[in-house]
Formats: structure tokens, sequence, C-alpha cells
């Protein structure tokens, strides 16, 4: 008897087709489950997804509103970025937090970790992260980053989540976690 849970792929061949400094691209000559040749394509991402949801002990959180470029759109955000492999995960949630909305936290909670954003196409993978005991300082976003950054009651970010008005998996995921994570500890 087979195990169920083993891969049933075979690679025969692997090229990159593309890289840039934030992903690879990679095509595959593959033998399907069922036997037969066919081809894959992943994307490898070199950076860890990483997203993090303030929370002020008012009950407030910030939004961080971009176009976003792939979906020719404007969106309403969690802070969020990408880790490289030499910085650790809460330390990148502190950095993006800081660089974006200018906040400092006293308090980097894990929320969600090892998320697999696009299993079928892409090795991509985030972590979540909660931000308590915050203070201001000064915002400092990259040069590829227009920024509006928006302070509202994180139940109103909830709501957004809820209703489609925040499309970005992550910070759907984010927000509806933390809410949860909120009314436990409640």
């Amino acid at each position: 008897m087979t195990d169920p849970e083993a891969n049933p792929w075979t690679t025969l061949h692997s090229r990159e087709a593309y890289a840039n400094p934030w992903i690879r691209v990679r095509h595959d000559e593959v033998l399907t489950p069922a036997g037969t040749p066919g081809i894959y394509g992943v994307v490898e991402y070199r950076n860890h997804a990483v997203g993090v949801v303030p929370v002020d002990d008012k009950g407030f959180t910030w939004l961080v509103g971009q176009w976003r470029y792939c979906h020719d759109r404007y969106e309403w955000e969690i802070p969020e970025g990408g880790c490289p492999p030499r910085e650790s995960t809460a330390e990148c949630a502190r950095r993006e937090l800081l660089e974006e909305t200018g906040l400092v936290a006293g308090q980097v909670v894990p929320l969600l970790t090892g998320l697999q954003l696009s299993n079928s196409t892409t090795n991509e993978v985030c972590d979540l992260f909660i931000a308590r005991d915050l203070s201001q300082a000064e915002a400092c976003p990259e040069e590829t980053e227009r920024l509006q950054v928006r302070r509202l009651p994180l139940t109103e970010a909830v709501a957004m989540a809820r209703d489609g008005r925040i499309r970005d998996a992550v910070s759907v995921l984010a927000l509806l976690a933390v809410a949860d994570w909120m009314n436990r500890e409640a």
C-alpha cells in the first residue's frame, strides 16, 4: 500500500526561467501523479512575507493605503512586507510597522506562522503578528511606496475585511484572526 501523503510527482528536469532580486521563476519538466509527462511553473520568493496588525489600548488599528501595480487599483492593507533571510520575522514586523506607519511596537506577538499564500504556484509563506504598546515616531516608507495611513477602530477594519473593502488576503486573514484573538482575550 502506498503512503497517501508521499510525493506523487517526479521532477525530470528543472531550470531557472527568470530571476530578479525578489523572485525566481522555475520551469520544471515532470511526471504527473498519473505518470504522464507535464510541466510545472513555480514562483520562488526570496523573502518571507510578514504582516502586522497594530492595536492600541483604545481598540484602534492602522491601515496602509497604496496603489497595487499587479491589480491596477488602490488597496487598504495592514502594514506588511518582505523579510530577508538574515532578519527574524518579528524584527521585520517591527521594521515594516515603523517604515509604513511611524509606529514603534513595545511588544510584537506572533498570531499565525508559516501560512502558504498560494501553494499551487508559489512557495511564498507568511507570518502574522499583533503589535501592542505603541508609540508614534516618523514613518520612512521605501521609495517604491506612496502610502496613506489611516487610524480607525479595529472593529471597522475587521468589518472592511468581512465585507470586501479590504481584498488583500494577508490583511483579511490577519484582521479576522486578531478579532478572534481579541474576543478570547476579553
